[in-house]
């Protein structure tokens, strides 16, 4: 009779053997049925819209279906889960956004997923960066007299927000965080609530996503300070970045990615990395990205994942130095 521990080391090598060469011969066949693409928001948002024109361009480069599903709610939480919890067979992937992936971990005691272990960064797809604009009779034309009007005048200045945790109430507080101000926080219960009252001068300055501030930046119902994002936008260049204002540590942007289930092949991850770089080349896609002032991912896996690990570390202490709660 052989000996036990010999024969069934022999059995678990046997095993890993076979288990290596269907995951091999499946990402060698990959994709051979439709693609199941989460977006954790509802149908019809900023995310969903660009996921779709996204998955069009991916359904006809991989000359297969690609089914977008919205599974929104707890702040992303939920579609982001779905998708970690997935089989890892690269026929179920999803859209990492700021808040599931790097805001939320330290806003949430119970996270169902662990975002750096349960989740296989594959593209960042987009940079979206803010506007800060104040309303138009606040007397102030640049950062540097909004930082100084603050100071005069601490805890009245206010700034609205879409809501607690969201890309909105996070930058104002890195603003006041680095500016060393004092300015309150007004949530609403969605962004557009919060933009009528700057528009109407009811609070004093907010944090907007640059396709939604366009608008009345056009129309002269608020006045544009600075951007959150590290160079000038195409679309606003005349308006500078706050860090050239004078808060050189400052950027910020709500951003969206392309996720997988973490144990997805490698040979998937690569094949659709590469298939995302090519769409974010596509000149309807960079037009679609450019026209809602945001700014072109792309580049690999590994610098996405570096990315989000940045992003979980400076949001943690913001959400620490503010201490912000969602109670």
């Amino acid at each position: 009779m052989k000996p036990l521990i010999p024969l069934m080391a022999g059995v678990l090598a046997a095993a890993c053997a076979l288990t290596g060469t269907a995951r091999a011969q499946g990402a060698d066949n990959w994709p051979s049925k439709p693609i199941t693409l989460i977006v954790p928001y509802a149908p019809g948002g900023f995310a969903d819209t660009r996921v779709r024109l996204l998955a069009r361009k991916l359904s006809d480069n991989l000359k297969q279906t690609i089914v977008v599903e919205n599974k929104a709610g707890a702040g992303g939480v939920i579609g982001t889960n779905l998708v970690a919890k997935a089989a890892p067979d690269g026929y179920t992937i999803g859209t990492g956004n700021l808040a599931p992936m790097a805001v939320n971990p330290s806003l949430m005691p119970d996270m169902p997923y662990d975002p750096l272990k349960d989740l296989a960064p594959v593209v960042l797809i987009e940079n979206s960066p803010l506007v800060l604009s104040v309303n138009n009779t606040l007397p102030v034309k640049n950062l540097q007299e909004l930082i100084a009007l603050a100071k005069k005048e601490p805890g009245k200045l206010t700034f609205g927000s879409s809501g607690v945790g969201g890309a909105h109430h996070l930058s104002g507080e890195m603003f006041r965080e680095q500016a060393h101000i004092d300015i309150v926080h007004v949530p609403y219960k969605g962004g557009s609530l919060a933009a009528t009252d700057l528009m109407g001068g009811h609070i004093s300055m907010m944090f907007e996503m640059g396709y939604s501030a366009l608008p009345a930046i056009q129309g002269k119902k608020i006045h544009p300070i600075a951007v959150t994002s590290a160079r000038r936008l195409d679309v606003l260049p005349d308006v500078p970045t706050l860090a050239e204002s004078g808060l050189p540590r400052f950027e910020s942007y709500n951003w969206q990615g392309i996720i997988a289930p973490a144990a997805t092949p490698q040979p998937i991850i690569d094949r659709l990395n590469a298939e995302f770089n090519k769409i974010l080349k596509d000149p309807e896609v960079v037009k679609a990205i450019a026209d809602t002032g945001s700014q072109a991912g792309g580049g690999s896996a590994q610098a996405f994942a570096d990315f989000i690990k940045s992003e979980k570390a400076k949001w943690a202490q913001v959400i620490k130095a503010g201490n912000i709660t969602l109670q």
